[in-house]
Parts: structure tokens; C-alpha cells; sequence
């Protein structure tokens, strides 16, 4: 019930967001109208336009993105035609011949005097237009939704939430409507008033068509608007503790409280579901498509991972080993790949990383996450044991019990009848990215840059969200926080270095650090310097850089920045980018 009060609560902030400004002057040049005869109708095209456009986003993939553009382009064009009408009456009666029948007069209201009842067709169409124009323009409470039936598929909570948010924006829209229809009734005294009006809302709206035509509905506006409605919605999510349904990464890998790093081996393993259908890959690398019905008879491993995730890295030289030492034996690995940013979509990035990474067994792209959905999965890295029989056996979450996960394999295959399966346990020695985190726990936890989930930022001014600024280091930093210094636009999940120079800083408390980067525009190199506690990082350098800490960001990636020699302590990291272009996703430690 509570979470239904916030999205309600969002939808009625929605009225103050820099995209629905523009749109403002054209529902009060409707306010002199019937609220009954127009007001509900505009309200109700508005809500079926959204409907459809979240749904469609529910559901869909990535050509909604492109639909919805489509759409947005629809709507620009249709209030542009709109407040053309409104401007020159002559313009509006020259279009409406045509349409009489169907009652479509964009502006001319009946004459005073006259029985003649207005279409609810233009308003209705008025109301599509605004909410082709709205749905785009997605809070925190909206992306919660949304981003929530992306991962777990359209349910009724999902279309309640929907409603509850559908439901306050209207109740926005509808004052403005009837406060709009009372200012009319007041200043209608005057000869000509109307009239005046009509054309003073006609320029308004053209003014709001170019200020949305040219982006600056998302720009300028959100420059003056960006601490309103956004943040007024997100003080409700972090007040309320709402979380966002983002896939969670597993811990440093550490065993549950009151369980040991290697949990002795289970005589019988349970049943805990068939083996779900593997449709709905973006593409299949390594291998063609698989089945769970092709696959029966053979032991599955399936090992869910995204090439950015450091604990999905850290358990590739274990799945590469049993990959090789039971492949005679009948084990089949198989790689979902499943996405936590936007370039780790991009096929191509991930065919390069399975390359680099020197994965050999069949990898499925899982861009939608169908089949994460299908396995009710929950973190990265996730490992699933299905039988010969197509049943789920056993699973695990995170990195580390790999003998307790070997045993199970050996068990599996034993259960089949497989004659020989080998025994002993396997021993690799990961290197670099995938080497084993250090005995001690981290103490420092992930850290986004992008500024949905951006935490303990420390720079003087706070973030300023899809704009370029100048930022100021912090002069102090606490343990966890971290700060930015030069010209950066901070966008959603990322932060773009505008000029080179620009620099990060970051106080943690564990053995390594990484940082998920990205070279500048159409893969140029960027160079870059790490310092820790102000000083080269000499025996404490990471893989990707050297003992002075120089490196170079050569593909979308994680790089290893510091791997300190001795145990884990406190420690401040400093990189300096030396070219423009850089891109900064997250933090991650070990």
C-alpha cells in the first residue's frame, strides 16, 4: 500500500518536471472549456498514450526506445499544429473543413449562443499528444516501476503501480485544468479577452513545440528545474527506503555469516525446479542456440555474469577449469550474460570480452534478461546445477564454495551413469582481474558515478545531472566517499570528462580497486595517472597499470588500478585523466 501512496505521490510531482513545462501553455488554453467536454477527455488520450507507451516499455526491448522517439516526434508535430490554429483562427478554420465530420476543431470553441456541441475527439487527440510527450519524461518513482517489469516481466503489482502514478499526474493536470477554467471565467469581463488569450496561448505553445523540438525541454529546463521535481521524488524513495530493482552483484564473495568458505558436501541434493527455457537470447557466442530439451542427458552448469561484474570475473578460471575437465564426462557450461550497463548490450563489446577473457564454452546474450526472469534469478554471479534428467539440483550465489560446487558436478554426473568421472578437485590460479580477493573482507562497497545511484559524493554543489559543470575536489574525504574535480557531465549511469585534466578521488578500505571505464568517443585511447596517497603506487600498482601508475583505457571494461602487497587498509586513490573523453561507471573492491 505505501509503495502505491509514493508512485501516486510521483505521479502528481510529475507536473514540475522540465519535459511536461512546455506542455503547460496549451492544457490552459484548453481551461476555458468545459472541464466535463474537454478536461476529462485530454486527461483520459493523456493516460491512454502513457498506458501504452509503459506498457510497451514493460515488455518490450530496445525498439521501444525507438517508438516511443517516433511517438515523441508525433506529438511535437501535432501540438505544433495545435498552437499554429490557436495563433491564426483563419489557419483553424481552413483545417477544420475537412474534418467536420469527424468533429476535429483544434481551436475555434463554439459560437456563444449556439447549440452546437465541441467534439471530444480533439481533446482526446490533445490528451495522446501530451502523453506521448509525458511518458519520456520518467522520475525515480517511474524508472523504479519500469525498470522493476523490465526485470521481472508485466505482473498486476506492476500495472497498479502504473495506475497509482497514471492517477497523480492526472490529478496534477486536472487542478491545472479547473484553475485554468476559473482564471478564464474572471478575465472573460473584457471585450476581446479571449481572444487575446487564444493567441497569447497559441505563441506560448509554438514557443513550449521549439523548446521541446530542440531538446531544451531536457536541458536548459532541467538545469532550472533539476532540483524539483527529481529530487522531490527521489527524497521520497531514499526517505521511504526504496530501493531500486536493479540486479544485484553478489559481496566480496565472502561465505553467509555462520557458514564456512567451503561447506562440507550434502549426501542428497534436492529438487528445486525443471530447467527453464533458454529463449529469448539476443544472440548465442561460441555456440548455435541450446535447448533445455537438446541438452537432456548431459549435466548443465549455468553460470550467470556480466564482463564488468569483479565477482563474475573472479569465478572464471574455476568455470573454464570444470569446462575442460568434464566436457568427456558429460558437463556442458553455459555463459548467460546479463547485462548492468548500457555497453555491456553492445554484442560486440561482449564477443571482444569473451575473446579477451578466453571463454570457450557457449555463451547466451541475455539483453532483455528472459532468461534471468525464467530462472528467478537474483545477483551476479549465480550458478545453477541442473541433472541429467532437466532438473535444477542445487544453486549458488557469489564467488567462493567451489569445491562444495565441484562436488555437487562430480555427484550429477555419477547420478547419470557417467562412467569415470574424474575425481580431485580442480586448482587454478586466476590472474590480474580474475586473481582471488584478498583474505581479508572489503570494507569499502560498490560506488556508482552516474548520478541515479550516485552515494557519498563529496564535491562541493552536490551533482548536477545531464550537464557539464566544473567540479571542486573535496579537501577532505572520509572513508567511502569519493569526490570529482574538472569539467564533467554526470549522466545517468556514467561520468563523461568534458576536458582533459579532470581527475577522481576516492578514500577505501580494501586490498584492490577497480574501476569500470570507458575510452572517449568512437574508441579513443585515454591516458591516465593513478596516485595512492599521493604518491606513485609502485609494489602496489594494479593490472592495468604500471609501478608509477600510468595506464590507458582502451575499451569499455573494469581495470584493476591498485592491488596493494600487503593486506587491506585505508588508503586515498587519485586518477588523473590526461585526455578528454573518459568515461567513469563504478567503483568495485575486493
Amino acid at each position: 500500500m505505501l509503495i502505491l501512496i509514493v508512485a501516486y505521490l510521483g505521479g502528481v510531482l510529475t507536473i514540475l518536471s522540465p519535459c511536461i513545462l512546455p506542455v503547460l501553455p496549451f492544457v490552459f488554453a484548453r481551461a476555458d472549456r468545459s472541464f466535463r467536454s474537454h478536461g476529462l477527455p485530454l486527461l483520459l488520450g493523456m493516460a491512454i498514450a502513457f498506458a501504452a507507451i509503459a506498457s510497451l516499455a514493460a515488455v518490450g526491448g530496445s525498439w521501444v526506445v525507438e517508438l516511443n522517439q517516433y511517438g515523441r516526434y508525433a506529438a511535437i508535430a501535432l501540438l505544433g499544429v495545435f498552437g499554429a490554429t490557436l495563433l491564426f483562427p483563419a489557419l483553424a478554420d481552413r483545417m477544420s473543413r475537412p474534418l467536420v465530420a469527424l468533429g476535429i476543431r483544434l481551436s475555434q470553441p463554439p459560437a456563444e449562443g449556439t447549440a452546437a456541441r465541441a467534439s471530444l475527439l480533439s481533446p482526446l487527440l490533445l490528451g495522446v499528444g501530451t502523453g506521448l510527450l509525458w511518458a519520456p519524461c520518467a522520475g525515480p518513482i517511474l524508472g523504479l516501476i519500469l525498470t522493476s517489469a523490465a526485470l521481472n516481466g508485466a505482473s498486476a503489482g506492476t500495472s497498479l503501480l502504473l495506475l497509482a502514478y497514471a492517477a497523480g499526474a492526472c490529478t496534477s493536470l486536472a487542478a491545472a485544468l479547473l484553475f485554468g477554467g476559473r482564471l478564464f471565467s474572471a478575465m472573460k469581463g473584457s471585450l476581446h479577452t479571449g481572444e487575446w488569450i487564444r493567441r497569447a496561448a497559441g505563441a506560448a505553445v509554438l514557443v513550449g513545440v521549439g523548446a521541446i523540438a530542440l531538446g531544451l525541454d531536457t536541458g536548459v529546463l532541467a538545469r532550472l528545474s533539476y532540483g524539483t521535481t527529481s529530487a522531490l521524488e527521489q527524497a521520497l524513495v531514499d526517505k521511504l527506503d526504496i530501493q531500486r530493482p536493479q540486479p544485484p552483484r553478489s559481496d566480496t564473495g565472502l561465505a553467509p555469516v555462520g557458514a564456512t568458505r567451503e561447506a562440507a558436501p550434502e549426501r542428497v541434493l534436492g529438487t528445486e525446479g525443471s530447467f527453464p527455457s533458454l529463449a529469448g537470447a539476443t544472440e548465442w557466442i561460441n555456440a548455435a542456440p541450446l535447448t533445455p530439451e537438446g541438452l537432456r542427458g548431459k549435466v548443465v552448469l549455468v553460470d550467470f555474469w556480466t564482463y564488468s561484474c569483479i565477482n563474475c570475473l573472479r569465478t572464471l578460471p574455476y568455470l573454464r577449469a570444470w569446462a575442460e575437465k568434464y566436457k568427456d564426462a558429460g558437463l556442458v557450461v553455459i555463459g548467460v550474460h546479463a547485462p548492468e550497463f548500457a555497453f555491456e548490450k553492445r554484442t560486440a563489446n561482449v564477443r571482444r570480452a569473451v575473446k579477451d577473457l578466453d571463454i570457450g564454452f557457449p555463451v547466451a546474450v541475455d539483453n532483455d534478461f528472459a532468461i534471468w526472469r525464467r530462472f528467478d534469478n537474483q545477483a551476479w554471479p549465480a550458478f545453477y546445477f541442473i541433472d541429467a534428467e532437466g532438473r535444477i539440483r542445487h544453486h549458488h550465489f557469489g564467488e567462493n564454495q567451489y569445491q562444495r560446487s565441484e562436488q555437487v558436478i562430480q555427484q550429477l554426473l555419477a547420478e547419470a551413469g557417467r562412467p569415470q568421472v574424474p575425481a580431485g578437485l580442480v586448482a587454478p590460479q586466476g590472474r590480474g582481474v580474475e586473481a582471488a580477493p584478498g583474505a581479508s573482507p572489503a570494507l569499502s562497497g560498490e560506488a556508482y558515478l552516474g548520478w541515479e545511484r550516485a552515494r557519498n559524493f563529496a564535491s562541493p554543489g552536490g551533482i548536477a545531472g545531464d550537464r557539464a559543470k566544473a567540479y571542486q575536489g573535496a579537501s577532505v574525504l572520509r572513508t567511502n566517499q569519493w569526490a570529482l574535480a574538472g569539467d564533467w557531465t554526470v549522466e545517468r549511469e556514467r561520468a563523461l570528462l568534458n576536458q582533459a585534466g579532470g581527475r577522481i578521488a576516492h578514500r577505501f578500505h580494501a586490498r584492490d580497486l577497480h574501476l569500470v571505464l570507458g575510452p572517449a568517443a568512437e574508441g579513443k585511447p585515454v591516458r591516465f595517472r593513478v596516485l595512492v596517497d599521493g604518491k606513485p603506487p609502485l609494489a602496489d600498482h594494479g593490472f592495468d597499470v604500471d609501478a608509477q601508475g600510468h595506464g590507458t583505457i582502451d575499451g569499455q571494461r573494469l581495470y584493476q588500478l591498485v592491488r596493494q602487497a600487503a593486506s587491506a587498509r585505508e588508503r586515498l586513490f587519485e586518477i588523473e585523466f590526461l585526455d578528454a573523453g573518459a568515461q567513469a561507471y563504478a567503483f568495485t573492491f575486493g
